[in-house]
């Protein structure tokens, strides 16, 4: 019998740190500044405003929507109109 797969989001030191992950969030937030700081950004800005605009644009709208159904509430703030070009 071979061993069983180790849930991919549990931590190696197998703590659990309660509400909010420390590690998790120092460890995006690491990666976070790492990307910001290599240049690649507009890049990356760019490739997402070509795919909003292209034939991938309604396969985004749809796992963009798929994402909010499983929302607690929606952002009152966050307004997107993909019918209007960005500046």
């Amino acid at each position: 019998m071979s061993e069983p797969k180790s849930n991919a989001t549990q931590r190696s030191t197998g703590q659990n740190e309660g509400e909010g992950n420390r590690t998790a969030a120092r460890k995006f937030n690491k990666q976070a500044r790492e990307f910001a700081k290599s240049g690649k950004v507009d890049a990356a800005a760019e490739k997402a405003k070509e795919a909003l605009q292209g034939p991938e644009r309604e396969e985004l709208k749809e796992a963009e929507a798929k994402g909010r159904e499983q929302a607690r509430e929606q952002d009152p703030a966050v307004v997107r109109d993909y019918t209007k070009p960005e500046k």
